[in-house]
Parts: structure tokens; C-alpha cells; sequence
């Protein structure tokens, strides 16, 4: 298994490819970490700890959206 913590913008690499990850606008300008395990996301609030979004990402898009499409 994979583990990585990031502390930047919400695009995470999964299979050699870019996946975008959609949090809303409500959150736009956050500051944000993503724990990753492989496929598994975890979006946390960098200031609050407030957990914001968890998904599993679909290796067959790059964009990620909020609501499954």
C-alpha cells in the first residue's frame, strides 16, 4: 500500500496519471491536506482538522466530482 500526505493544491497523481478532485466553492482558497491510501482520499482542512471530503477515486476520470457521476 501507498501512503502519501500532500499540502498543496487538490490534484493527486493515481496511476501515473493527474486526478483532479473536486471540493466546491465553498472551500475555494483553503488550505487543505490529502491523505492518500492508493485509491482512498482523505480532504482535511489544514486550519480545522474539519474532515471535507473522502472518496475513492475512479481510475477512468480525471475529474473527481463531489456528487458521483
Amino acid at each position: 500500500m501507498h501512503y502519501r500526505v500532500r499540502r498543496d493544491n487538490i490534484t493527486v497523481r493515481y496511476d501515473s496519471q493527474p486526478r483532479h478532485i473536486g471540493l466546491g466553492r465553498a472551500h475555494g482558497g483553503t488550505r487543505v491536506l490529502a491523505l492518500i491510501a492508493d485509491r482512498y482520499v482523505r480532504i482535511i482542512n489544514a486550519e480545522t482538522g474539519e474532515l471535507l471530503r473522502e472518496l475513492t477515486i475512479n481510475p477512468d476520470r480525471d475529474y473527481q466530482p463531489r456528487k458521483p457521476a
